[in-house]
């Protein structure tokens, strides 16, 4: 898979670029609107099982599913190379790996639908707060403090990734179907 380079170019490259982009945010302000809306996610979920909304419960945990689908497929094919080559960090990128490999497997329990359901919608919601934590105060410092990346470009180009992504996920209303986000984590066959 191809992915794309967002090395700071010259000034003059730089100039052109930025008049340009309609970019309104950094990749890094980006991800990290998604870490907050995602936690709100987690947070209505937990309400709901509460109020053993079993339709409800349903409904968010797909929406929180595909969104954080979405946001670590874009964030591996867009953000990690880059962050990567800024930071030469191979033990902090292989670490946010395992853990984007370790929350699509806990997705696809949840997808399966089987026993169990809340408290794995539980301890996703857990993995992802470790895993938010550990981005935001160490990997996202190191990429703004390398300097080396084009922050802005990059975010047009994610949030490009994750649009699509998420048309793949959710029918012309922008609701999930869980058939497309079971298929996108190759349990087509399942329910």
């Amino acid at each position: 898979m191809r992915t794309e380079t967002h090395l700071k170019p010259n000034k003059q490259a730089t100039t052109k670029r930025a008049n340009a982009s309609t970019a309104k945010h950094d990749v890094i302000v980006l991800l990290k609107q998604d870490h907050v809306a995602v936690k709100k996610m987690f947070s209505q979920y937990e309400k709901l099982a509460k109020q053993e909304d079993i339709q409800g419960k349903v409904k968010i945990a797909n929406q929180i599913c595909a969104e954080l689908i979405a946001h670590t497929t874009a964030e591996e094919e867009v953000f990690y190379p880059a962050a990567r080559e800024a930071t030469h960090d191979d033990d902090m990128l292989n670490e946010a790996n395992v853990e984007h490999d370790s929350a699509r497997d806990l997705i696809g329990q949840i997808q399966s639908m089987d026993e169990m359901y809340d408290a794995k919608v539980k301890v996703l919601g857990e993995y992802i707060a470790h895993h938010v934590e550990e981005e935001e105060n160490e990997m996202f410092p190191m990429v703004r403090e390398s300097k080396k990346l084009n922050l802005k470009e990059m975010g047009v180009t994610l949030s490009r990734r994750k649009q699509v992504l998420m048309k793949e996920l959710c029918n012309s209303a922008g609701e999930v179907v869980p058939q497309q986000l079971r298929a996108k984590l190759g349990l087509a066959g399942r329910h």
